[in-house]
């Protein structure tokens, strides 16, 4: 049985949140663990650093026999050794005494500091640095300078990452410092993309009198990879009952845990998505207050969730940023699912009919760090160019039909251009 709410924007987003579920995990090599999210804490086996270590190239010594030297008055120390990084060093530093070390060599025992070269009497930047029998050192260090200890950044047992941290570089640079080799993580959702409507025909055909070319598939396409997620096309579905019910089947049978599909959600006479999915599944159809795109249907086809979007290009892209993306994001266990936000001041007025509006502009700073917003040209729901230009999506509140240029709205940052930003 058909239901069609009539919904603010937030509304209908709080509805598809929470009909679409957190996937469950898989665990990855950690070389294909960036830009995943950790389905469970972990913890470290061990201490970081694992052992005592220079900071520096230099001496190890002890502190007490250097507490006086300067450049006029240098500390003399018998040079008993040389680490290199990666040695285990056996020998011990005692009364007046020093080893030389790398950065990242063991501390040797007896020695409780380290001295860097350039503090010393060795002509260090000599290619071949043969062992000095004795070395002046010309400024005192206290215990523990220039000396790394075990676990002072991270302790055996410490709970280092959270579940639902997304890895980046750094993480992954973490966990493998600790030998952490597989993490447990969301598995990326797996997204089928059906376009519908007689009118549509592949990328490649030559254009035919009353056909235009599937550009929304592509476009959510390459939107959900955007996200990390796994677009499964699934074609050109006709105005029939049959060609969508075809469709819909090889998504079931390609695993997919999401259908978007574009057009066929609305009132014309040969929206036939509505049928099918009535007839199999659990939908709502929405009339949502924004603009642009005003219908949407979301809830589950044979178990799956289902988000039908509007027909026409902007429309589509839109709603899919408003409501899909944060859908898949969820799904793959993100909890940040909005882009940023900034407050921008407007170089252009706006009409509206009082739905919120999503006008499509460039935010770009001025000196003094004020944002301002310039509009992209015509707005209307066919005209892509105007998405292309921009980097922003400025926000028109619902029941206001008229905005001024100098006043000031939120926009929805699409892009961060390092260059504005």
């Amino acid at each position: 049985m058909t239901r069609t709410d009539d919904l603010t924007v937030e509304e209908a987003l709080a509805r598809v949140l929470a009909g679409v579920p957190v996937l469950e995990a898989e665990r990855l090599p950690l070389s294909e663990a960036l830009g995943r999210v950790l389905a469970e804490p972990v913890a470290a086996r061990e201490s970081l650093p694992p052992f005592a270590n220079s900071a520096m190239d230099g001496y190890a010594l002890r502190a007490a026999d250097v507490s006086g030297a300067s450049r006029e008055s240098p500390a003399v120390l018998q040079v008993v050794g040389d680490i290199a990084a990666g040695a285990a060093p056996e020998m011990v530093v005692g009364p007046g005494q020093a080893v030389r070390i790398m950065t990242g060599a063991p501390l040797p025992e007896g020695a409780d500091a380290v001295v860097p070269v350039e503090m010393t009497g060795e002509p260090w930047r000599d290619s071949d640095r043969p062992l000095p029998g004795e070395i002046e050192v010309y400024g005192a260090v206290a215990p523990h300078d220039y000396v790394r200890f075990p676990g002072e950044d991270i302790e055996a047992g410490q709970e280092i990452l959270t579940a639902g941290r997304v890895l980046r570089p750094q993480e992954i640079g973490v966990l493998a410092s600790l030998g952490v080799g597989h993490v447990p993580v969301i598995r990326r959702p797996r997204v089928g993309v059906l376009a519908t409507g007689d009118e549509l025909i592949g990328v490649e055909e030559p254009l035919r009198p009353g056909k235009i070319r599937n550009s929304n598939g592509y476009t959510q396409e390459a939107q959900i990879r955007a996200l990390g997620a796994v677009p499964v096309p699934l074609g050109i579905a006709h105005d029939t009952e049959a060609a969508v019910q075809e469709k819909l089947a090889q998504g079931l049978e390609s695993r997919v845990d999401l259908f978007v599909s574009s057009a066929g959600v609305s009132v014309g006479a040969y929206d036939v998505v509505k049928s099918v999915l009535e007839a199999e599944g659990n939908i709502g159809f929405w009339r949502v207050r924004m603009r642009p795109g005003k219908p949407l249907a979301f809830g589950a086809y044979q178990g799956i969730p289902y988000l039908g979007l509007p027909g026409n290009p902007v429309s589509a892209l839109i709603s899919f940023e408003r409501f899909a993306r944060p859908a898949i994001l969820k799904m793959a266990g993100h909890t940040a699912l909005e882009r940023p936000r900034v407050r921008v001041t407007l170089q252009d007025e706006i009409s509206s009919d009082g739905r919120e509006t999503y006008a499509r502009a460039v935010v770009s700073r001025e000196e003094g760090g004020a944002y301002v917003a310039r509009l992209t040209g015509r707005q209307g729901s066919h005209v892509m160019t105007s998405l292309v230009e921009a980097n922003a999506l400025v926000i028109v509140p619902e029941g206001v039909r008229h905005v001024a240029a100098g006043a000031q709205l939120e926009a929805l940052m699409i892009d961060w251009p390092p260059s504005v930003f």
